[in-house]
């Protein structure tokens, strides 16, 4: 009877051990982490720490239909930066944004971050692949 409880107890904890390890090795929530820190870096100037930039200054990130709707113009705007008019959330935005000079990994990252943050949420990744395809 003791070596049944043993054994019990010893692949209770085995598989405890592999939902630990399952949920520190997602790769999303990873690259989440990761762009956190880059948009304090940043972002955050502009865009504040809660996403929600400066009314007529700095398009809001939080529950940004720009961002979800335009993915690919995202990321082009911040890997080479961002100029002219913007619709965000139905508010005309006509600012520059100048590149941050991120490398393709940071940029995924953040896109990321700021893609499953405040209200957006986005289960596709944005890869390293795909930030590399973007081009000017």
């Amino acid at each position: 009877m003791k070596l049944f409880i043993l054994s019990i107890i010893f692949f209770s904890f085995l598989s405890s051990i592999v939902i630990i390890d399952s949920n520190q090795n997602d790769p999303l929530k990873e690259s989440i982490a990761r762009g956190s820190e880059i948009y304090t870096d940043f972002c955050m100037q502009c865009h504040l720490p809660n996403g929600e930039g400066v009314e007529n200054t700095f398009p809001p990130l939080a529950n940004s239909d720009y961002l979800i709707q335009n993915r690919k113009a995202s990321i082009r705007g911040i890997k080479f930066g961002q100029q002219g008019e913007l619709i965000v959330n139905g508010k005309k935005y006509n600012g520059n944004m100048t590149p941050m000079g991120l490398e393709d990994d940071e940029i995924a990252d953040v896109m990321n971050y700021i893609t499953n943050s405040w209200g957006n949420k986005n289960n596709k990744i944005v890869t390293v692949e795909e930030v590399s395809k973007i081009k000017k």
